[in-house]
């Protein structure tokens, strides 16, 4: 097994690799193979394909500079998204605080979890409120 692994990473010096774009390609693939067995239509044959193709195109490139560029704009294309994810993900982590939404001014407002009733003031706008914890 050490040789094989020696012998890709020969094969694998100079080239891009998997970056986040790889992986999203990946992940359309693994969609398109799983609809492909409950909807038989060529399209999600050829998409799979397709993105297969560009998916080890990109990781087998010497190129790098652009596959990078390429990163980076899908990078900057999904970043809204991203965060918004990671933003969902903290908050569901965070077991000791609850979050609420000013009325006025939609700011997100982080109050301790176990206060029973509280009356919030929004630190954005000085509105207050009144939410049970």
């Amino acid at each position: 097994m050490g040789r094989f692994r020696d012998r890709l990473t020969r094969f694998m010096y100079g080239r891009y690799g998997v970056d986040q774009l790889n992986r999203f390609l990946m992940g359309i693939v693994v969609v398109s193979l799983v609809l492909s067995l409950f909807i038989h239509h060529q399209l999600f044959y050829w998409l799979t394909v397709l993105g297969i193709g560009i998916s080890y195109f990109r990781m087998f490139s010497k190129n790098i500079r652009k596959r990078s560029q390429e990163n980076n704009r899908y990078l900057q294309a999904t970043d809204g998204v991203r965060k918004s994810f990671a933003r969902m993900k903290s908050r569901s982590q965070d077991k000791s605080h609850c979050y609420f939404k000013c009325p006025s001014c939609k700011q997100t407002v982080r109050v301790p979890k176990g206060k029973g009733k509280i009356c919030i003031t929004c630190p954005k706008c000085s509105k207050e409120f009144i939410k049970k914890t």
